[in-house]
């Protein structure tokens, strides 16, 4: 007999929060669709969490890591530092080309919150924080003069490609971003 541990229930609650989060949203996504779809009770989903709130959290901040790391992974592939600072938009690129699709998760939570001070407002904060520290690593090791300056401009058209790309579904706004890049870093 195969036993699910608590863990793996626990597992489960968040990545089918996640998954119904990504596709519709956070109001979108009430109790009875999570107990429904996950196919766990009510009771189980509030053994592990409070409320919907700390669901929400706890589910798009295992997102930031994954996705963090797989952007990490796929832009660090390119063999220069330069070449890494245009793979930031080759990667985002085939992001958007991949089956489902939808923006940016954390661009979309925050637009469903209006308290700034919001916890899911807060982890899309920290998300774009790593998003731009990373992207300063990397201006850093092309040598640029001002990495700061350089990582907040790149990630504006890093967020700029990925939202055009949902509203208008053009998945070519990161070929675009990755045309303005190379003027910026002057490739």
């Amino acid at each position: 007999m195969n036993e699910i541990t608590s863990n793996d229930t626990r597992n489960i609650i968040l990545d089918i929060t996640e998954k119904l989060i990504y596709k519709s949203g956070i109001a979108a996504t009430g109790m009875d669709l999570l107990v429904k779809t996950a196919g766990v009770s009510r009771k189980s989903i509030y053994r592990y969490f409070a409320n919907k709130e700390e669901l929400t959290v706890a589910a798009l901040q295992r997102r930031d890591v994954r996705w963090m790391n797989w952007y990490r992974t796929e832009v660090d592939k390119a063999a220069t530092p330069a070449e890494r600072l245009l793979n930031l938009f080759t990667v985002l690129r085939a992001w958007f080309d991949s089956e489902g699709f939808r923006g940016c998760a954390f661009i979309n939570t925050s637009g469903e919150t209006g308290d700034p001070q919001d916890p899911v407002r807060l982890v899309a904060k920290e998300h774009k924080q790593k998003l731009l520290d990373y992207v300063v690593e990397l201006c850093t090791e092309h040598g640029a003069t001002d990495p700061q300056a350089l990582g907040k401009q790149l990630l504006i058209l890093i967020d700029g490609a990925i939202t055009v790309a949902l509203v208008m579904g053009d998945h070519s706004a990161a070929d675009n971003a990755q045309c303005m890049a190379r003027k910026l870093l002057d490739l």
